[in-house]
């Protein structure tokens, strides 16, 4: 019985046939692409001109307006991260305490994941603590072991927690703290402040049960002590005799 022969297929004409169906749909793709590589990569000329820019500006400031001028010129850039922390430093140092506070907490809220936002807290509560708000500053630092336990200011935040509440008179919740740190930051540079901190504070004495008992006899006894007691005159004076009458002669 006779075989049919199959005819051979040509790659050449199999790929002008490709072509000329889908040619419109290649050249849209291509297009797409490069236009894709020149935008990444025009923005990241952009990016790493402004970014230079920006860091030789921040580099060459020295005042409050001139770190002012980065910020407003390069927003959300690296130089501005820092322009906000060397702000809030220099308001500082010009006792501007409640404005640098400002400062570092617009710099938390723009650039939340940058590698300084602990320290950022760091020095909200130091300058709480030049306010006078110690409370406060107690729970910011309190607030930045919880929210970042990993971070180099750790442990920091945890023995100037010690000292606040050294102040607090909480001796008990103080060397808490100090038994956490050497059991959390044991190889941290503070571990060494953390066990002299710990020998000074001394736990808080609990009355013994012989001392309770004489306080509450000698409570039941001091009623008894502290009424007069009703005492006879040193002279009395005798009672009035009877004047006996004279007997009648008969």
């Amino acid at each position: 019985m006779p075989t049919t022969a199959t005819p051979a297929t040509d790659p050449t004409v199999e790929a002008s046939v490709f072509w000329y169906r889908n040619r419109t749909q290649i050249l849209i793709g291509v297009a797409a692409v490069l236009a894709a590589l020149l935008i990444a990569g025009g923005y990241w000329l952009y990016s790493t001109r402004r970014g230079t820019a920006a860091a030789e500006l921040c580099a060459s400031a020295k005042t409050a307006a001139d770190y002012q001028k980065v910020i407003a010129q390069y927003p959300g850039t690296r130089a501005a991260a820092t322009a906000y922390l060397l702000l809030a430093e220099q308001q500082r140092k010009e006792q501007k305490f409640a404005d640098a506070n400002a400062t570092l907490q617009t710099f938390i809220s723009k650039f939340p994941k940058h590698e300084l936002v602990s320290t950022a807290w760091m020095a909200t509560a130091a300058n709480l603590e030049s306010l006078g708000k110690n409370d406060e500053a107690l729970a910011t630092y309190q607030r930045l072991t919880t929210s970042d336990p990993h971070s180099f200011n750790a442990p920091m935040a945890m023995i100037a927690q010690v000292r606040l509440l050294k102040e607090k008179q909480q001796i008990d919740e103080a060397r808490r703290v100090c038994e956490n740190i050497l059991t959390q930051y044991r190889d941290s540079f503070v571990a060494g402040e953390a066990t002299r901190q710990l020998r000074l504070l001394k736990p808080a004495e609990k009355p013994s049960s012989a001392s309770a008992a004489a306080a509450a006899a000698a409570a039941l006894t001091s009623p008894a002590q502290s009424s007069p007691a009703t005492t006879a005159p040193a002279n009395p004076t005798p009672p009035p005799q009877p004047t006996p009458n004279p007997a009648r002669k008969p």
